[in-house]
């Protein structure tokens, strides 16, 4: 991966990083529309602003956004590809630091289940990716047969990069412009195998993974977001 980032200017830079800009950068669409609410805000959000303080965790009480990466790629063994985390931020908190993952999403789901995911093809390489995944998140394969196999490695992403960091927190946050809920369901059956309930607009701590506290949380974006036309 490479390890030098150029600032953006605006939301039409994310674009350009895309995997499929064509497809994917049209109004309505996730990555169109973190773009233009992320560089708007040009910190956290409001709306994830406001889960961080409602949750009463003084980690996040007055979280500071260090730095912020779109279309961030993880590289994980046996995969030909990396984990392309939507967004990857360093944060502070409390003097600790935070890697934090956000996962954009409005009608997409979360890829594959994992059961569906091998069967098509259980090659060697998706073997050692499972496992290595399995490790990171300290779960078996009998629990995640059902579980959309995007949570597991964008949580793995937040967890490997607090490791690179030496960060003591890590967040998985999925920032949500449906009207609907979509995916909600499968995001609350992941956390669930964490033995904690899953709810909209609100933050909830996991477990400590190898000396890391790891996190999740759904935030919903106002539709406004997706309608209104007014970045400057």
């Amino acid at each position: 991966m490479k390890k030098f980032f150029i600032p953006t200017e605006g939301p039409e830079d994310w674009r350009r990083l895309l995997a499929d800009p064509d497809k994917q950068w049209k109004p309505s669409y996730s990555a169109y529309e973190l773009a233009y609410c992320w560089q708007k805000a040009n910190d956290f959000p409001d709306s994830v602003k406001k889960v961080f303080k409602k949750s009463r965790i003084d980690l996040f009480q007055k979280a500071e956004l260090l730095f912020a990466f779109p279309e961030y790629k993880v590289p994980l063994p046996g995969g030909v590809r990396p984990s392309q985390n939507d967004i990857f931020i360093l944060a502070k908190g409390n003097n600790q630091l935070i890697s934090i993952t956000i996962e954009g999403k409005i009608k997409e789901g979360f890829d594959k289940a994992i059961d569906e995911w091998l069967k098509k093809d259980r090659s060697e390489g998706k073997e050692k990716k499972l496992k290595f995944l399995l490790n990171k998140l300290q779960l078996i394969e009998e629990q995640v047969k059902h579980i959309r196999y995007q949570l597991l490695h964008r949580t793995a992403s937040a967890i490997i990069e607090a490791e690179k960091f030496g960060a003591k927190n890590a967040l998985m946050l999925v920032h949500s412009f449906s009207t609907t809920y979509e995916g909600f369901r499968d995001y609350s059956n992941f956390v669930a195998l964490f033995e904690r309930k899953a709810k909209p607009d609100s933050l909830v701590f996991a477990k400590k993974i190898n000396g890391i506290n790891l996190y999740f949380s759904w935030v919903k974006a106002k539709p406004e977001w997706i309608r209104k036309k007014i970045f400057r």
